[in-house]
């Protein structure tokens, strides 16, 4: 019987790293990627070097002190007058508190305040001197801290939206960027963030 010399042919591998190149630049092109989402937050300029730190220190009646606890339990309202609260009640108190609609002494104070609008005039309104600031624990979830991220920064745009709307007839989201810039420096955007507390059980 006659013995087959042919040799197995070889499978010849110079067009395997082609073929893995195209199949990886496929997938990097139908491939869609995560993007990290954040808040978007307006850092206050640096104080000028020669201001002493009492000249920076907040007044009382001008604070918002918002906590939120590990449990995701919520306490809100002035220095040492804080006290449990709903979410969604989150959202009105701190509308109360940015308006100051009544001129309540133990709400913030006002200050009149010159703004160019477009068209070169001015126009003098009344801005709030109040802060929010949201402080919470090492241990506070997450979810609960965008959650009550996302109501203060509600109140603030509901505000800015009635302000536009005295001012220009429209919703602050509607009106040209050079409006939009108005009615911010009418109702700036003050959310500072305390240090997250360490609770000792």
């Amino acid at each position: 019987m006659a013995r087959n010399n042919r040799k197995t042919p070889e499978v010849r591998a110079d067009s395997q790293a082609d073929i893995a190149f195209l199949l990886l630049i496929f997938f990097l092109v139908a491939t869609t990627m995560n993007t990290d989402t954040g808040l978007v937050r307006m850092l206050p300029p640096m104080p000028p070097e020669d201001q002493k730190q009492e000249d920076i220190k907040v007044k009382e009646r001008n604070l918002f002190l918002v906590f939120i606890n590990g449990r995701g339990d919520i306490m809100a309202g002035a220095s040492g007058k804080q006290e449990p609260i709903d979410l969604h009640q989150l959202t009105e108190r701190t509308k109360e508190f940015i308006i100051n609609p009544l001129d309540d002494e133990n709400l913030p104070e006002k200050v009149n305040r010159e703004i160019e609008l477009p068209d070169g005039s001015k126009w003098v309104y009344p801005v709030s001197e109040g802060v929010v600031s949201l402080q919470t624990t090492r241990d506070t979830g997450y979810q609960s801290y965008i959650m009550v991220q996302n109501e203060l920064t509600r109140a603030f745009n509901e505000v800015r939206d009635e302000v536009a709307q005295r001012k220009f007839g429209a919703k602050f989201s509607d009106l040209p960027e050079e409006q939009r810039n108005v009615v911010s420096k009418a109702v700036p955007l003050k959310i500072s963030e305390a240090e997250p507390r360490n609770i000792k059980k």
